[in-house]
């Protein structure tokens, strides 16, 4: 990727999905109307190979750590938010990649979260999503349920779910980013700045090299799910996500529109990581709930957290099988 060609910005007014519909009229009628429909049953045989991922305590998850309130950076519940996860990492390997970062409103200190699972074979697969919400220039009631603490739930319960399991394959690196939201307006210079500290940390040293792919979860947790294709991803994991989803029936959540966003795999891509965002930028009619005080708890659904956990889970063992 040519860092010069910058995507889209996610922090520009919100857009309306125009691209073409990629499934079926019939498949997309599922799980779009009201909420998620009942899932597809998987084989015994291919459900006895693949941990369930539980959504339900994701959500739960999510709730306590959105229970800290408005998480800018420098903030209050910033710091809150920050106490909660290391006492939620407390017992794993946790790195803290802590910089000061030049922003629209002077020095700012920021953390990266890191933990690190060990697998059978050399390279790691990189689970990531950014926990801070947006600079308040207006409003400082805005909690970010599921811009922010939805893809924090799902990867604390990641964690759970790999903590005390042999992983047969990469090694799976949960991080954690800061300060993805833009202080002012969404720039190459005031966006992704927990992403773009540590991707060129990892390029200095060496570790972006160990990277077989990174799965990006932002805005994950909607109850209406609507994952959508970007165009910015690496096509050949975009397709193996899109083979995940099949496993139990999920594609109808999966990639009925398309678009080009911004968001914290940019960095990453620009270093020739593959990498896919997967991201629901369609969040209540015409994205009317996203970085306002609507974006609460009760418009997230632990249905969705399990489709999406279940896809990324797949993913990563489909990545073991293929690369």
């Amino acid at each position: 990727m040519n860092p010069a060609a910058a995507p889209s910005p996610r922090a520009a007014a919100p857009r309306r999905k125009s691209a073409p519909r990629l499934l079926a009229a019939a498949a997309l009628s599922l799980g779009l109307a009201l909420g998620l429909a009942p899932r597809g049953d998987a084989a015994p045989d291919a459900m006895a190979s693949l941990p369930r991922f539980d959504g339900a305590r994701a959500l739960h998850y999510a709730a306590e750590f959105v229970a800290a309130g408005p998480r800018w950076v420098g903030s209050p519940g910033h710091a809150r938010s920050e106490a909660f996860l290391e006492r939620e990492f407390a017992g794993d390997p946790l790195e803290k990649d802590t910089f000061t970062a030049d922003t629209p409103f002077g020095q700012k200190r920021m953390t990266n979260f890191i933990v690190r699972f060990p697998g059978t074979r050399d390279g790691a697969i990189v689970l990531a999503g950014h926990y801070d919400t947006n600079y308040p220039l207006k409003d400082t009631s805005y909690v970010g349920a599921n811009d922010g603490g939805s893809s924090t739930g799902l990867l604390l319960e990641m964690a759970d779910s790999l903590r005390h399991r042999k992983i047969e394959g990469y090694s799976i690196w949960i991080v954690l980013f800061d300060g993805e939201e833009a202080f002012k307006d969404w720039t190459d210079k005031d966006s992704v700045y927990g992403s773009r500290q540590l991707a060129q940390k990892w390029h200095a040293d060496g570790e972006i090299k160990k990277i077989k792919a990174l799965l990006l979860a932002d805005m994950i947790g909607d109850k209406d799910l609507d994952v959508e294709r970007d165009l910015n991803s690496t096509p050949w994991l975009v397709n193996l996500v899109g083979q995940a989803a099949a496993k139990y029936g999920d594609q109808s959540y999966f990639f009925a529109h398309e678009d080009q966003v911004g968001d914290d795999h940019g960095p990453f891509l620009a270093y020739g990581v593959p990498c896919v965002d997967l991201i629901d930028f369609d969040y209540g009619y015409e994205n009317a709930f996203w970085h306002t005080p609507q974006d609460t708890m009760d418009k997230l659904s632990a249905s969705s957290l399990t489709v999406v956990g279940d896809v990324m889970l797949e993913t990563i063992r489909l990545i073991d099988q293929t690369h």
